[in-house]
């Protein structure tokens, strides 16, 4: 088994569409796996080492070189071992939902902003997927080219984005009502556990 960590085959995974800077690298990391340069550039080198890719030194005028990195038929290799192995549950985290779960500690005006700033955010999620949809539109449609994975990862961005508005909205609402019920939640028997009904 290959000593790659999640990091390391999200960059082969950028690797295998194009050969890039350690700098383009870190904006396309964003549409999959967020991360900082702190991050990326040891790993860049440990795999250099471990000959899952390879760069070449490119010069410039009045800057300092920079490398371009590609992936290897070794790293082309791992990558595909890894896709087709099923991925673990995924972890969220997210401070806003942590704010949300103690909302009863805020007057209506600080949770009113707290949610209002939210879908400030959202707006701009939905704007800037929108452009990147626009721009790979106008590229090709194949759905076997390389620009596939990176489209319909954009697309899941923009309407996850547009769901949460939606819900954003809804709580806006909740919070001037000043009340709520749970029309989601409902009671089911569940035989086999001494009779008990479990609240799902």
């Amino acid at each position: 088994m290959n000593d790659i960590n999640t990091l390391g085959y999200a960059i082969l995974s950028v690797l295998g569409r194009r050969p890039c800077s350690g700098y383009e690298l870190v904006q396309y990391l964003e549409v999959v796996w967020p991360a900082k340069h702190s991050q990326i550039y040891p790993l860049l080198n440990k795999m250099e080492q471990e000959e899952f890719l390879e760069y070449e030194h490119v010069e410039q005028i009045g800057k300092p070189d920079k490398k371009i990195y590609s992936i290897t038929d070794k790293g082309k290799e791992a990558l595909e071992d890894w896709i087709a192995v099923s991925p673990s549950d995924p972890i969220n985290r997210d401070e806003f939902l942590i704010k949300v779960y103690s909302i009863w500690l805020l007057g209506e005006e600080d949770s009113v902003k707290l949610i209002q700033d939210r879908i400030k955010n959202l707006e701009k999620t939905i704007d800037t997927q929108l452009n990147k949809m626009a721009e790979l539109e106008n590229k090709e449609s194949d759905s076997m080219s390389k620009n596939f994975g990176r489209y319909i990862l954009i697309d899941r961005k923009f309407r996850l984005a547009k769901e949460e508005k939606t819900w954003c909205q809804k709580v806006l609402n909740l919070i001037k009502d000043k009340k709520f019920n749970f029309p989601f939640l409902c009671y089911v028997s569940v035989e086999g556990i001494n009779g008990a009904s479990l609240l799902i």
